[in-house]
């Protein structure tokens, strides 16, 4: 009996070691949602290796009047690019946030430079901001509709599987990639 409860609580253990390990749990939970918005998401971990200096001017900093500023600077942008359709502007208005390596910044710059044409920028700002956060699904989305501009529909088919895995395919991000393959190759610009 003791050998029993012994490989019982063992096997308990190695089921919640296995629920809770990150590469799995998409196997068994139902995966977060992020798309992105007219709100941003939180900017990615700070660095630690900050001087004293940088903690001196920090401290007397008010977050809440800065994060304020941000957030209304953002939708001013965010403005610029989709009701104003101004992608000039709003690159300049994106960057004078200074927060590019926030993934809806940089996701944002990357559509800009995408509809001004300007396509090797523009991989370089969606993969930028794929790196500050592998889950933005609307920067898969986006990036997936330059596959599909530049005639790389198998990459875009991977961008495709990779929102239906974050964010399922009755999401918008899916609907809207999916829309741009089932499009004729070369029969005029995706979105």
């Amino acid at each position: 009996m003791t050998h029993f409860a012994i490989r019982l609580t063992t096997l308990a253990m190695f089921s919640v070691a296995v629920a809770a390990t990150p590469s799995l749990s998409p196997v068994f939970f139902t995966p977060a949602y992020a798309a992105g918005g007219d709100t941003p998401s939180a900017p990615p971990a700070s660095d630690t290796k900050g001087t004293k200096d940088k903690k001196k001017k920090s401290e007397t900093r008010n977050p809440n009047t800065e994060n304020a500023a941000f957030l209304a600077n953002y939708r001013t942008a965010y403005a610029t690019v989709y009701d104003k359709q101004d992608y000039t502007a709003a690159i300049a208005q994106l960057k004078a946030l200074g927060q590019d390596d926030r993934a809806d910044v940089a996701n944002l710059i990357g559509y800009s430079y995408r509809k001004l044409g300007d396509y090797k920028v523009s991989q370089i700002w969606y993969e930028r901001a794929l790196k500050a956060d592998p889950a933005h699904v609307r920067t898969w989305q986006y990036y997936g509709l330059w596959q599909v501009e530049q005639g790389n529909r198998d990459q875009a088919q991977y961008h495709l599987n990779k929102i239906a895995m974050l964010s399922g395919k009755d999401s918008a991000e899916y609907k809207s990639l999916a829309a741009a393959l089932e499009k004729a190759p070369g029969s005029g610009p995706t979105y």
